[in-house]
């Protein structure tokens, strides 16, 4: 009996050990918590968004996820949360009262860039770090705070991925509509460099205040509807991008023809939960947004979060977990490394020794003692997070990838990606990306614009408020050939015309658009001039006008406030000045043909080739024995009557034949040539210019002269003209005036203009001046625009497709064509005198061969006469030797064929003709030899007997 009531039932056994079992997990966990340190850290938020209530939902799961997987850590995480109430002044009070009174050891937060800004401050002074995860303005870079330390992407990231967007789509301008605070200013710098890099250029900017009315919006954007550019980029917060896109459809801007592109403040907000209110009024806009891969373990927190956040805040079912969540979990998770890192130790504050006069907040606010480590672990510390791989760099996170999207239907849909090394791609795959081309619209989807079409807008319209471009035109007196203003005082109205005038109404017909516009001239109210055309140009700079058209020369100071299209005139200044026939038909005329370095050389060769062919002759040819005097006259009477080929003495030799055949071509080549250039100097009118230097005009001080208004006075002073010589003339006929009476009378020695304006003047007074070198290089002339001017690139292209055609010839041959029977007046400045630099291959060839000829000779003779020099009289000197060599040389060869045959003849009877008659020289009795003569020409034998002469 006993025993069966103490007995337990097997039931209730199992269950009493499991109460025991729970009952000591209980007690581990409760001495595991009781063995953790408390951190306290501070969390300011604007608590009253629905953003803020999704980051601090996304703290706190962040804390239970990691400490349920790090529950060996000795650090626990303790928040303290605290409502900045929107408000800068708010957000610092809280973050003075977390650091104050709870001693936090680091804040997460605030919300905006401008509450940051006052918070860094607190940090700083307290060291303790301030970690903002929606904080992305760059001008809180500029504090150089090292306690502040970015979880989230600077603005300045995203601007190279719009301006990568503006170059692919060919866009030349983009308007910023921004927000008038901290957070709107922040990116501007940035973003108006990146689009300059592109050569986009910026000409207005669209500043809206963060209380503007829906009047107001409403006035601005009219505003942008009067201006050309159609490519609106949009940063500001999402209250009032919401109000100003929905006006901005209103009123019509959110249709064909118009580019809207959103940074990523308003992209995150507007997709993350889409509202068809919103989304409706943003169809076909393009935004930027970070690029978060999609991974499992993001997909489970997405589904964790919505579970967790639906029950805490049933009322919020539309929540959808954004870029700032993610951002918030992944700062909590790197604080609560960076705590549990630093150290267990030092977690309380110094106090601040203020006298009890100064005790306000900030006077006795202490100094953090963990505040440094925790700030060097946090620098240290990373991770794979949600977003990716989680790391500090000089405290700002690294620059991601960037998202593209197009709003349609109800939400974004993805055209492409922006990476800071590919650039834009299509798809994440770095294999495909590395064989496209970075900024082509081939990387990225296509695109639905605003007005439902994916045709891409050209980036500018019309100005609403001036249906028709205003073309400013000079007025001027003379060239009406370019450009003329004719009024007419019946009907009041006034009539453009000239060869610039067609050539724009042909290059706008060219446009693939319409392109409405209405010629004005620049003048006064009197009907004069209203200033130079550097005026008229700066007139497109003070927006007076919208274009030009004239006679305006492409110039360097110029292009610094405007802008040129390309020329359609050939470029060039250059100097006309009067012609005259230089040949005066006097007595001496017959000596123009040749130089006189031609002359001369003549000269010398006909006495260099007698001599040549007296040394060669006078020995064995009759012809050329005699005195001396005979010998010279008649080698030079036989070189120079070779001028006329009119020589009667016979050669003998074979060597003066060789030089006398190649000297008869020579002198015949250079008779030739005499006569033909003396008729010409005799029959031809020789039309040379007066001037033919620059320098000779300066030198001589003589009066020039340039058009008037034209900026080639620039230029003649730099060239170091006196300005006190420079005369001004209006028209073609007011240059011949000046020109008719000369330097010295009130005139002009020659006149400098661009080569369109000369050629106007040469094809009236073709037979009177001429143009002549140097040419100074210059742009021709161009149509000029506003600087940075949309239409510049398309005028451009369109003046190619003019001149390359048969349009341009015939505006040219309407203007020009009539006055052109000219001859081209531009000749190359020339002497008609031939030089010795035409023939002195001839005169090289025949001395050559003369003095071959004479080589040859003396090489024989020598060998021939070598025992002269080689006297068996060892007491002659060599003077005597050498005088006794010359005088056989001087002598004739009696042994020669020449002379042996006309012995034979003699002693036959047959008598000599005239021409061989024996010359005086022949009858002188020679009885005399020299001992050493030549065996040769001199038998030494005593049997021998003296010569015969021929008497």
């Amino acid at each position: 009996m006993i025993m069966k009531k103490y007995s337990l039932n097997p039931v209730l056994s199992f269950f009493f050990f499991l109460s025991l079992m729970i009952l000591f997990s209980e007690m581990g966990v409760a001495q595991n918590t009781t063995s953790s340190i408390p951190v306290n850290v501070g969390v300011v938020l604007d608590l009253a968004s629905l953003e803020a209530n999704i980051a601090l939902s996304c703290i706190n799961m962040a804390l239970s996820d990691f400490y349920a997987s790090h529950g060996d850590y000795k650090t626990r995480l303790v928040l303290n949360t605290r409502d900045s109430k929107k408000d800068v002044i708010g957000a610092a009070a809280a973050a003075l009262d977390l650091i104050k009174n709870v001693e936090v050891q680091a804040i997460l937060g605030p919300t905006t860039s401008m509450q940051a800004n006052f918070v860094i401050d607190l940090g700083e002074k307290a060291q303790v770090p301030i970690i903002s995860f929606s904080a992305t303005s760059p001008s809180l870079t500029s504090i150089r705070s090292s306690y502040f330390l970015r979880a989230t992407q600077n603005d300045s990231a995203q601007v190279n991925a719009i301006s990568a967007i503006v170059q692919a789509f060919g866009w030349r301008e983009a308007v910023p509509i921004y927000i008038d605070n901290e957070y709107g200013e922040g990116i501007i710098p940035y973003l108006i460099d990146a689009l300059q890099e592109v050569d986009a250029r910026v000409p207005y900017r669209s500043v809206i205040s963060p209380s503007a009315t829906d009047d107001q919006i409403v006035e601005e954007l009219y505003r942008l509807m009067t201006m050309q550019t159609r490519v609106f980029i949009v940063h500001m917060y999402p209250s009032l991008g919401t109000r100003l896109f929905t006006k901005a459809k209103e009123i019509g801007m959110m249709s064909e023809g118009y580019v809207w592109i959103m940074t990523d403040g308003l992209s995150v907000d507007f997709l993350s939960s889409p509202n068809h209110s919103v989304t409706d009024t943003i169809q076909g806009v393009l935004g930027i947004k970070p690029y978060v891969p999609r991974t499992k373990e993001l997909e489970y927190f997405r589904a964790q979060w919505k579970r967790k956040f639906l029950r805490d805040n049933p009322n919020k079912i539309d929540a959808e977990l954004n870029i700032y969540g993610l951002l918030a979990y992944d700062a909590a998770t790197a604080l609560a490394l960076a705590v549990e890192k630093a150290g267990t130790t030092n977690f309380g504050f110094q106090k601040a020794n203020v006298s009890s006069n100064s005790s306000t907040d900030l006077a006795t606010l202490g100094i953090s003692l963990n505040g440094p480590n925790i700030l060097r672990a946090l620098s240290t510390t990373s991770f794979k997070g949600l977003t990716g791989d989680y790391l500090f760099v000089d405290g700002q996170l690294q620059s991601p990838a960037f998202q593209i999207v197009n709003v349609n239907g109800n939400g974004g849909r993805g055209i492409g990606f922006w990476t800071p090394t590919e650039g834009l791609v299509k798809k994440m795959n770095p294999r495909i990306n590395k064989r496209m081309n970075s900024t082509s619209t081939s990387r990225v989807s296509t695109v639905i614009f605003p007005g439902d079409t994916t045709a891409v807008p050209k980036g500018w319209e019309i100005p609403t408020n001036e249906k028709k471009l205003k073309i400013g035109v000079p007025l001027k007196a003379g060239f009406s050939e370019l450009v003329a203003v004719t009024k007419d005082p019946g009907s009041n109205t006034t009539t453009f015309t000239g060869f610039c005038i067609d050539v724009f109404d042909a290059v706008v017909k060219a446009l693939p658009y319409a392109l409405p516009y209405e010629y004005t001239p620049f003048a006064n109210s009197d009907g004069e001039p209203a200033g130079t055309y550097n005026d008229l140009a700066y007139q497109v700079y003070l927006k007076n006008y919208d274009a030009v058209v004239g006679d305006i020369t492409i110039v360097y100071n110029r292009s610094l406030y405007i802008d040129y299209t390309l020329p359609f005139t050939e470029s060039g200044v250059s100097m006309i000045v009067p012609i005259v026939d230089n040949n005066s038909k006097n007595a001496w005329v017959f000596m123009k043909p040749l130089t006189w370095d031609l002359w001369v050389t003549s000269f010398l060769f006909f006495v260099f080739i007698g001599f040549v062919v007296w040394v060669l002759e006078h020995r064995i040819n009759d012809d050329f024995r005699g005195s001396a005097s005979d010998q010279a006259g008649t080698s030079f009477w036989f070189s120079f009557s070779t001028m006329v080929f009119a020589q009667r003495e016979k050669v003998v030799s074979n060597l003066s034949r060789a030089v006398i055949i190649i000297w008869c071509f020579v002198v015949l080549i250079l008779t030739q040539s005499y006569t033909a250039s003396l008729a010409s100097l005799l029959t031809v009118e020789q039309l040379q210019p007066t001037v033919t230097d620059v320098r000779e005009l300066i030198k001589k001080g003589e009066y020039v002269g340039y058009q008037k208004g034209s900026f080639v006075l620039g230029l003649l002073l730099d060239l170091g003209f006196d300005k006190s010589k420079l005369m001004v003339y209006s028209s073609a006929e007011e240059c011949h005036h000046l020109f008719s009476k000369g330097s010295g009378n009130g005139g002009i020695a020659a006149a400098f203009d661009e080569l369109a304006f000369i050629k106007l003047i040469l094809s009236r007074y073709c037979s009177k001046y001429t143009m002549i070198d140097p040419k100074f290089k210059t742009g021709g002339f161009g149509f000029v625009f506003p600087k940075g001017s949309p239409l510049v690139a398309d005028i451009s292209r369109a003046i190619l497709n003019v001149t390359e055609g048969d349009k341009m010839k015939q505006i040219e041959g309407a203007w020009f064509g009539k006055k052109s029977t000219c001859p081209d007046s531009s000749p190359s400045i020339s002497s008609n005198s031939l030089s010795l630099k035409s023939f002195w291959g001839l005169f090289l060839i025949a001395g050559l061969a003369a003095l071959l000829a004479l080589i040859i000779f003396v090489v024989m003779f020598v060998y021939r006469e070598r025992n002269v020099l080689r006297s068996s009289d060892s007491t002659a000197s060599i003077w005597s030797r050498i005088e006794n060599f010359f005088r056989i040389f001087i002598q004739r060869d009696s042994t020669s064929s020449t002379f042996r045959q006309s012995d034979l003849k003699d002693r036959n009877g047959i008598s000599l003709p005239p021409m061989c008659a024996p010359s005086p020289s022949d009858y002188s009795v020679h009885t005399e030899y020299p001992a050493n003569r030549s065996s040769a020409s001199y038998d030494s034998s005593p049997n021998r007997e003296a010569p015969q002469e021929v008497v």
